[in-house]
């Protein structure tokens, strides 16, 4: 059925069209849930997905964090086996980069819970440091994280692989049509209303990323998910750019690098800014980006910027996923708020939300990334982002 078919019922109604809602799109059919309706307000993979610097990796402070990306990784590795779809997947390895004995320290216990579970991953002197990363200035590092199972790949390919795998199942797409309410009654959900028809149907799942709040709000959930701009540049090439060039991170300052095309792809966390639904390039980022790699990444300043843009994380107070399904109303499920790694994450999370739907046990125990947690002490702070 074409995306231009529009229907008035489903069993699922899926919003978002990131890596998130396609993943969960496809796995609720791989697994047998006949009838899955995605919803996109503009285009595929248009939000934050496809402003994403693309990294994938499991090095987190997090033992859920660490499983989602271990098994995500499983899946980016044998991507165009699964999908048959080309996704220029680099498996550069990541290379964190530390200044601070503090920081030292909390990397050490990191590592110690990644390789108890499996992943590859320990700390290195700053000799190693340069080896692996030649491009990177190591003054005042005094230690670094390496993990080899890790890379990047191109998340627009990711986004094309899981929508043709999804309709080859059966899920209708639907783009530019934009979720306006959510239909209740009493507590059960009973359809969408969307800017092209309405769609009954008994289940939403929320994959909406940074624009998650005001879907919760329709059936009076709250997810707290604010969106925080991220900006990135991508130089002009550089010549005789080694082939294989870690995706290597400041930790101190945020500040990132790997090897995109001929050139190098940079980004840096502001970390004062402000939620908000700006995406304007801003002189202040910049500068932040110019003054970090005078000494992390001395060779900018001989490149030209050839492109530059903006996206959303997606944050939440602890910086950790909103996963789960809402108490007090039937049936809605949200699988949000990944505040930088979502992208990364969506192949093993669809999976989880499929099995949440179904009522089966999840590959991976999310139930510590439930919403509720907010309304208690049960906050789990992920401290390994950027």
């Amino acid at each position: 059925m074409s995306d231009k078919t529009f229907p008035t019922r489903a069993q699922v109604v899926v919003v978002g069209g990131g890596v998130m809602g396609l993943s969960t799109a496809y796995h609720l059919a791989k697994g047998g849930t006949s009838d899955v309706v995605l919803l996109e307000r503009d285009e595929l993979g248009c939000g934050s997905t496809s402003k994403a610097a693309g990294g994938v990796r499991a090095q987190f402070s997090d033992a859920v964090n660490v499983e989602l990306g271990m098994r995500s990784l499983e899946v980016f590795r044998s991507f165009p086996e699964l999908f048959e779809q080309e996704i220029d997947y680099h498996e550069s390895g990541y290379l964190f980069l530390l200044e601070k004995d503090e920081d030292v320290r909390a990397f050490e216990r990191n590592v110690e819970l990644q390789r108890s579970m499996g992943l590859q991953s320990r700390m290195i002197d700053v000799e190693e440091v340069r080896r692996l990363s030649p491009l990177a200035g190591t003054e005042g590092v005094v230690a670094g994280v390496w993990s080899p199972e890790a890379g990047h790949c191109t998340p627009e390919s990711v986004v094309q692989g899981y929508a043709r795998a999804a309709r080859a199942l059966g899920v209708r797409i639907i783009r530019q049509c934009e979720v306006t309410d959510v239909v209740r009654d009493a507590d059960a959900i009973t359809g969408v209303r969307t800017s092209l028809g309405d769609i009954a149907t008994e289940t939403v799942i929320c994959c909406t990323g940074a624009w998650s709040r005001s879907l919760g709000e329709m059936v009076g959930v709250d997810l707290p998910v604010d969106p925080v701009r991220r900006e990135l540049l991508v130089t002009e090439p550089i010549p005789d750019l080694p082939a294989e060039i870690p995706f290597t991170i400041d930790f101190s300052t945020s500040l990132y690098f790997h090897r995109e095309g001929p050139g190098l792809l940079v980004g840096l966390s502001n970390r004062d800014e402000e939620p908000g639904w700006s995406l304007e390039p801003t002189d202040e980022w910049l500068e932040q980006v110019i003054e970090a790699a005078e000494r992390r990444i001395p060779l900018l300043e001989e490149v030209g910027m050839a492109s530059r843009w903006a996206g959303f994380y997606e944050v939440t107070p602890d910086h950790n996923a909103l996963i789960g399904e809402a108490q007090g109303v039937s049936r809605f499920l949200y699988a949000t708020g990944f505040s930088g790694h979502g992208f990364l994450q969506g192949p093993a999370v669809g999976q989880v939300m499929a099995e949440l739907y179904r009522g089966e046990t999840p590959s991976v125990d999310v139930s510590a990334m439930d919403a509720s947690r907010f309304a208690g002490a049960g906050l789990r702070p992920e401290m390994n982002i950027v």
